[in-house]
Parts: structure tokens; sequence; C-alpha cells
């Protein structure tokens, strides 16, 4: 049933992969093999051997159980896991309905005003760093949309704009990395109980900034960021409360973190706490525009409906339902102690700093959630130790070296039509020097300081 239950995986994650191909949107294989592998546990459960604590971080023999006391610890491990990936996918819809809110508000207009140049240049490095700080807090997906919109209002040119996506792509996983609420797999190994905040920061963040700075340093004398530009005539249309909602919302974020590590409550109560905020000034500020409009005489009323109904109506349940799949089909594999044995194994054949950055490489390719929810159950460090670290950042990095290898590159592809090819020969090689950079950073910050 092993077999069957590995084979469920790979067939799955390969029409995941190839979802463009066969025109499936990649929700449905997750769900399905997840429903499958859960079964295949289900039904050979009297015949395994083995089982994995994944509180203990340890294998166990199951053969002196009965049939009642497996089925008991079938249901309590799945209760287990559906619990753990609960709280991952709470917390992302949290996040979600914030970011829809501010943009309700037009909020990240806001942008904008931090613009002040017509130098390609000078725009290149703004970009990048604003892309590096706004990952971090509304996670690297959202803050390359939000940025590849904004350019447009700078750029007219599609192939300028290709290349500032590029270098996006680079700076926003860069800064996701090194946060614990900046992409999904930092979030992950956060809430997993293997990294804390604020070790996440102190350990990433110099390989982050690194990952960034050497990249845009050497295209900034690239011809493409050469010269001027001319800002097109854009209107937006404006909103007094735009700016409230912006930094309100990115502030309530920030302070998840922050909550957790002063009152010990998990991060999806947190990012709660920040949601009902964030949503109660919405809803105050719409009741007052509403009021406004109706003593002015206005008889069009619409576009005063809910906020915050509104921006829920808009969060990509998609993603929700894809990250349920991969993460509990994984959690199958974990149960029957395949994972960990896989990891104990490559230990043996290799270093496992080698292993990290191999699993860097492979997330250009493999999409890196499933990749890094795996390796969580590969290892048994300690919480902070060095291996969770690198794993973040090789993870949160590796992908931009091939556009489909990260969210933040699959929407910029699809916004900006950039061509696989082009960035291959264009921005991989700039990706991949950051990469390496950065992991050279981590393993001599480990030789220097031997985190454990």
């Amino acid at each position: 049933m092993e077999i069957f239950i590995v084979l469920v995986f790979v067939l799955g994650y390969a029409a995941i992969t190839m979802e463009h191909n066969f025109k499936v949107d990649k929700l449905i294989p997750a769900l399905l093999m997840m429903v499958l592998a859960w079964a295949g546990v289900s039904i050979g459960m009297n015949g395994f051997t083995e089982w994995f604590d994944s509180v203990n971080q340890r294998v166990f023999s199951i053969v002196g159980l009965d049939s009642l006391a497996k089925g008991e610890l079938f249901q309590n491990t799945l209760l287990h896991h559906l619990g753990t990936t609960s709280e991952i996918l709470v917390f992302l819809i949290g996040a979600m309905t914030i970011v829809e809110i501010i943009d309700h508000f037009n909020g990240f207009s806001t942008i904008k005003t931090f613009v002040h140049t017509h130098k390609k240049r000078k725009l290149l490095w703004v970009i990048a760093c604003l892309a590096f700080i706004l990952s971090s807090i509304i996670d690297n997906l959202t803050a390359t949309i939000v940025l590849i919109t904004i350019l447009r209002k700078f750029l007219e040119n599609q192939e300028d704009r290709m290349w500032f996506a590029g270098i996006i792509i680079i700076a926003a996983n860069a800064g996701g990395a090194w946060s614990p609420i900046g992409d999904v797999t930092t979030t992950m190994l956060w809430m997993g109980n293997k990294v804390t905040a604020a070790k996440l920061i102190e350990y990433l963040v110099l390989p982050s900034i690194l990952c960034l700075v050497v990249p845009v340093l050497i295209a900034s004398f690239m011809k493409p960021f050469k010269g001027t530009f001319e800002m097109p005539n854009d209107e937006d249309e404006s909103n007094p409360n735009s700016k409230l909602m912006f930094y309100l919302g990115l502030i309530m974020i920030i302070s998840v973190p922050i909550i957790k590590e002063t009152l010990n409550l998990p991060p999806y109560i947190g990012m709660m706490l920040a949601l009902s905020v964030v949503a109660l000034f919405a809803e105050v500020i719409n009741q007052k525009q509403h009021k406004l409009a109706l003593a002015d005489g206005s008889e069009v009323i619409t576009g005063f409906e809910s906020p915050v109904i509104k921006a829920m109506s808009r969060i990509e349940m998609p993603s929700i339902l894809f990250f349920l799949g991969i993460l509990m089909t994984v959690a199958a594999l974990e149960s029957l102690g395949l994972i960990f044995n896989f990891g104990e194994s490559v230990q043996e054949v290799m270093p496992r700093d080698v292993f990290i950055v191999l699993l860097g490489v492979g997330s250009a390719i493999i999409d890196n959630v499933p990749l890094v929810a795996a390796s969580m159950g590969m290892f048994d460090a300690p919480i902070d130790s060095h291996i969770w670290h690198f794993i973040a950042f090789s993870a949160g990095t590796g992908g931009s070296m091939l556009i489909i290898g990260s969210a933040a590159g699959v929407v910029a592809m699809g916004m900006e039509r950039i061509p696989f090819f082009w960035y291959v020969k264009k921005i991989s090689w700039l990706a991949l020097i950051g990469f390496l950079v950065g992991c050279g950073q981590i393993l001599l910050e480990a030789a220097l300081f031997n985190p454990s």
C-alpha cells in the first residue's frame, strides 16, 4: 500500500506541474491525491508496521496494536494534521482578506508616492527595495501583483516592464524568505515551531539582502536599466482613506509575530485580531462615506457595499484548497514514516547543506510548498537550528531561477506575458548569482557562529 500512496503523490504532482498542458486547475489533482492518499492509509492500516509520531519526531513500531487501536491512531493522526494544516490556511485567509480590504480603498496607490525619479536606474532600486520590503509583510505573490500594476503607471514599453518584472520576482522572493509572514513556506516553518520569528529574521535578513543587492547591482549597469523614462498620464481614482488603510493594514500584519511572542498565542489568532481591527476601520469608514453620499442627495449608493464582504469574496480560494491538498497529502506520506526515513537515507549519502542547496534548485522546477512540507518531516533538528533557516532561504529564493519556480514568477509571467526562455536568458543567471551569494553567507554564518 505504501507503493500505491507514493504513486498517487507522484502522479498527482505530475498533473499539478503540467496543469497548463492538461488545462485543469492544480487544485483538482491536489485534492484528489489527498483523498486517495488518506484512503490508501485507511485501507492499508492493518498491514503497516511503522508509524511516525510528528510531535516527537520519531518512527515507532505498531506491529503489536490491534485493529481498534490502529483505527484510533489513524483518526487521531488525521485530526492532528488537519488541525495544523487548518492553522496555516486560516492564517492565509486572514492575510489575503486584509490585502483585499486595502485594495478596496485603493491603498496600494500610496506606493506611487515613493517614486520621485525619471531615471531607470533609480527606478530599478526603488522598485526592488519596495518589492523586498513589501513582500516581507504581505507575501511575495501579492507584492509582485501590486508592484507590476504600479509599474504600468511608469513604463509604457512592455520590454522595459519585462526586465523590471524579472527583478521584482528576485526581490519579492528574497524579501519573503526572511520574514515569517512573507512566504507560505516560512509561515509553515514558523507555525510548525521549526523557527522563531526573531531568529528567522536575525539569521536570514543579511543573506536575503545580499540575494537582492548583488543581482540588482549587476543589473543597474546593464543597458535595459540605463536612460530615462516619461511617466504616462494616468490618474488613479482617488480615495481620501487610501493611506490610512494602507498603513493600518501593514501595521496590523506586522503585529502578528509580536502578538505571538508577547501573548504566546498561535499566529492565526493574531492574524484574526489583525483582520478584525482592519475590518472594523473599513466598516466605519464605509458607513461614513455612505452617510456623506446620502447627505449630498446622491441616489447612487452602489460602491458602498461592505468592504469586508467584498474582500472575502475576492480571496483566492483555489489557492487555499490547493495548499490543503498538498499539505495533507504530504502528511499522509509523513505518517507512514516514508519522509523521515528518506531524510535519514539522504543524510547518509550527502551532507545536509548540499541537500538543502539542491532543494533550492529543485524549487525552481517543483513548487516549494511540498518540498518544505516534506523536509519538515525529514529532520529532527531542534527549533531555530541552522538547517531550518537554510531550508527557508533555499526554498524561498531558489524558485527565482526559473519563472515557473515561484508564485511570484508565475503571476508576473501572466501579467506581462514573459516568455519562459526569455526569462532563462535574461534573468535566471542573475537569480542564480543572488541565490549562491545568499547560500554562501548562510554557510559562513554557520561556520563562524555555529548556531544549534
